[in-house]
């Protein structure tokens, strides 16, 4: 009974125990003024730092320390900012105000129209569709009888009337007219939007229940087949053409020559050798017919048919086109790709296709959000004062009209002067007379612009991840502005302080041994034997260098190279073997041609004086003097803050 009380006041303990220890996430590793650095907020720094937790999982204790090092540091700059009343900065509020328009119209456009558009259409070509249509056109009768008109045989097709025959009797699409309207196979992306969203919108079999407009004209839209969509197929084939050898229609001899290939390939021939002995395709016979890999609608409906319904390794039976006699082999069919490799090309399809159209009316929607209005009684006003006077240039009436409203939107207006100089800084209205029809099309578009810098403005408070992001560049912008405040306006020299830093590290400014040399190249020969000739019967080599090396840019220096290091180039190491001033080589080949050397002088390794290492001395008092100011800046910190850092704790990192 005692050893179970005993037991059972343990637990009790270690329970009371465990209760009052911090959890894991509130753990503090770090200390300064009044703030708390707990591991979460760590850890998820961190883990921001090296790019994901399983990175930071495997890190060592040591870049642990390092980074806490570094982010104390950080959170007391941060605090610092804070007293100094950065946050109420004009300069700095207008930077981050401005920076927050440009990111924020980009992720705006990013997260409201292209992320969710991409996704959708790779949802979409996931799955292929074979399509048929009965069309008419607007004619002279107008938009509405024409849209009447198909509605009418929509009905009748509801009705019970044959999709087919109606498509026979009406349609005014005369390619697939004659195929009861069948247009194919079609995925996303390659319709007009309208059509392709009415197509994916009807079940299997069914026709879509309204007319559809497109740019073409009113449809009525009928899907007959829904399948998985294979993106690529890789095929061979062999080609029996309906000509004969001498390029003449015959039949007889292209069945006879059909026969042939096909007892071959029964016999068990290699599908490819038939492919080269009897393929009339040039383009693909050298390769044993194949095709390498095509997409749905590149090749022509028959055979794009017969080729999409094999499996891979499978031959089709004789499929006759408008070319000949085939037989097909499939010999690969690629997987649909993963949403990462296919993203750059859905961007691509989804700009072409369907962006324009979901800009529009996130627009129309911000419209109404911020009741954006134009003043159309004012713009007809800076019109008639704006008589002859062209966009680009000044306007004689400005100060009259400065003051009139153009557009309002949440409190904002938008006057005649902000508005017009806009204006003459579009390029698509430049030296156009101003008139109403033109003011009310620019306000439209720039109306635009100005709704989507009023959400971006308000993004901060409805997107977390916006938020963060804006929370970063406020950061960084108080960050540079105390760098630029407590390090670099703090650093001053003249040429005082510069030699006596040069003086106690003149050690690190060192020329390598370097070698002074000139050359007399030439691209033949016969040339560069002839000018060797020359030198050895006594002519000044500089001479012959100046009048006769066709080293682009080097004829005016005679061939002097100046002083280079010794291992810059073939040629200065060519120059080092020599022992003498003015010693020259043998003739040898070089890159491009031929080449004598001359050796000039020899300069052993040396410390560089102050005027020679004077922009490398200036570059490293900077950066030391940067350094020094700095620690004294953290040590400032540390010292106001009384700053301590809790390294058992941190042994806990990623453990939880």
């Amino acid at each position: 009974m005692l050893f179970r009380s005993t037991i059972l006041f343990s637990i009790a303990l270690a329970f009371i125990l465990s209760s009052c220890a911090p959890q894991h996430a509130d753990l503090v590793v770090a200390k300064f003024g009044d703030s708390e650095i707990k591991m979460n907020e760590f850890e998820n720094a961190y883990v921001k730092n090296v790019g994901n937790v399983d990175v930071a999982k495997k890190d060592s204790l040591s870049k642990l320390k390092s980074f806490l090092d570094l982010y104390l540091n950080f959170k007391m700059k941060l605090r610092d900012a804070e007293v100094r009343g950065y946050g109420e900065d004009l300069a700095l509020k207008e930077e981050l105000t401005d920076y927050k328009k440009k990111v924020g119209v980009t992720y705006l456009l990013e997260k409201n129209i292209v992320d969710p558009g991409i996704k959708n259409l790779y949802d979409k070509k996931k799955w292929e569709l074979r399509v048929s249509h009965l069309m008419i056109r607007p004619d002279s009768s107008g938009e509405e009888a024409a849209r009447k008109f198909t509605q009418a045989i929509l009905d009748s097709i509801k009705s019970g009337k044959s999709f087919e025959g109606m498509v026979s009797k009406y349609s005014q699409d005369s390619f697939s007219k004659k195929d009861g309207g069948d247009i194919f196979y079609v995925t996303a992306g390659q319709l007009p939007i309208e059509f392709e969203d009415a197509a994916y919108n009807t079940p299997k079999g069914q026709v879509y229940p309204w007319v559809v407009r497109t740019k073409y004209g009113f449809h009525i839209i009928k899907v007959t087949e829904k399948k998985e969509r294979v993106p690529q197929i890789r095929a061979s084939h062999i080609l029996v053409s309906f000509n004969n050898a001498k390029g003449v229609p015959d039949t007889a001899y292209a069945k006879a020559k059909l026969d042939t290939v096909l007892r071959a390939l029964k016999s068990g021939e290699e599908f490819g050798k038939v492919a080269m002995q009897y393929s009339d395709d040039t383009g693909s016979k050298e390769r044993g017919g194949d095709l390498n890999y095509f997409e749905r609608r590149m090749m022509v409906k028959e055979f794009d048919e017969a080729a999409f319904n094999l499996s891979v390794g499978q031959v089709s039976d004789v499929v006759k086109t408008n070319f000949g006699y085939h037989i097909i082999k499939v010999t690969d069919k690629k997987p649909y790709p993963t949403f990462e490799e296919d993203k750059e090309n859905l961007k691509k399809i989804f700009k072409q296709t369907r962006y324009q159209g979901e800009y529009d009316s996130l627009i129309a929607h911000l419209k109404i959000k911020y009741n954006f209005r134009v003043n159309d009684k004012n713009l007809q006003i800076i019109a008639s004062k704006s008589d002859t006077v062209k966009v680009g240039g000044d306007h004689p009436k400005m100060a009259e009209i400065k003051d009139t409203e153009v557009l309002s939107y949440e409190g904002n207006s938008i006057k005649a002067q902000e508005f017009l100089n806009k204006l003459n800084g579009s390029s698509d209205y430049l030296n156009k007379l101003i008139t109403y029809d033109i003011l009310k099309s620019f306000a439209n578009k720039i109306g635009a612009d100005y709704m989507l810098d009023a959400e971006a403005l308000n993004l901060e408070k409805t997107n977390a991840e916006f938020a963060s992001l804006m929370e970063d560049y406020r950061n960084g912008i108080f960050i540079f502005k105390l760098q630029d405040d407590e390090v670099w306006s703090k650093i001053s020299f003249d040429s005082t302080k510069l030699y006596n830093y040069y003086t106690t590290t003149k050690n690190n400014y060192v020329f390598p041994d370097r070698i002074n040399f000139s050359e007399i190249f030439s691209r033949k020969d016969s040339l560069i034997n002839h000018y060797y000739d020359l030198l050895k019967k006594g002519n000044d080599f500089d001479s012959i260098a100046a009048k006769y090396t066709e080293r682009p840019g080097y004829a005016e220096k005679a061939g002097n190279y100046g002083l280079v290091e010794i291992n810059n180039s073939p040629l200065s190491v060519e120059a080092n073997k020599l022992k003498n001033s003015g010693d020259y080589s043998n003739p040898f080949a070089n890159t491009g041609g031929f080449s004598i050397i001359k050796l000039v002088a020899k300069e052993p390794s040396r410390v560089k004086t102050f005027e020679e290492a004077k922009a490398e001395v200036s570059g490293a008092f900077q950066e030391s003097e940067s350094k020094r100011l700095e620690q004294e800046y953290i040590d400032k910190l540390k010292n106001e803050y009384k700053a301590v850092i809790y390294y058992d704790n941190l042994e806990k990192a990623f453990k939880n």
